[in-house]
């Protein structure tokens, strides 16, 4: 075995801060392998966002590093995220879901003071039939949301929040300390 790769002070300090953040009970994180050829130096998490057991949106966050700068980013690290979720029909029909979306990801980076510059993405909203041997169950939508931004600071925890408030907004969970009410049953007639 070799000795150790030594990492950027910038890099291994931006890799602390993302592991450094605790999610909400219903973001489970985990570190995954990371692109190699993006940058000399990159880091990765995937997210799953789990709604009364069940996985309701997922995600990854990769961390990139270049010493030596990137124009493009306009600095040496960049965030990437990948983010999507399934949705009621309606909600995945409706043409003001790509605005809304990009605005839970901007609202969340304001919200904890994450600041950033050279944001750019896309948002893509679908929807699902299925037919013949794939029929089964109804019509589906889902939101997919690929961004990336670069940090303007050294600290990414508060990146990492922003962006478990970007997963919890995609996949409709209540904000926390708020409580979503149960759908309501029509009474039985009879």
């Amino acid at each position: 075995m070799g000795p150790p790769i030594a990492l950027p002070d910038t890099f291994a300090r931006a890799v602390a801060g993302l592991r450094s953040a605790t999610p909400r009970p219903e973001i489970l994180l985990e570190e995954v392998g990371a692109p190699q050829r993006l940058a000399p130096y990159s880091f990765a998490l995937s997210a799953s966002v789990l709604r009364d057991g069940d996985e309701v949106a997922s995600g990854r966050l990769i961390l990139l590093h270049d010493p030596a700068g990137h124009e493009a980013w306009q600095g040496t690290l960049r965030l990437v995220t990948y983010v999507t979720a399934e949705l009621e029909v309606d909600l995945a029909a409706d043409p003001l879901l790509p605005g809304v979306g990009w605005t839970w990801l901007t609202d969340a980076l304001d919200a904890q003071d994450a600041g950033y510059r050279a944001i750019g993405g896309t948002i893509t909203q679908t929807m699902s039939t299925r037919f013949g041997e794939l029929a089964g169950p109804p019509a589906a939508g889902d939101v997919e949301i690929r961004a990336s931004w670069t940090p303007t600071g050294g600290d990414l925890a508060a990146h990492l929040d922003a962006w478990c408030t970007l997963l919890a907004s995609t996949a409709g969970l209540p904000p926390p300390g708020v409580t979503a009410l149960p759908e309501r049953r029509p009474a039985a007639t009879g």
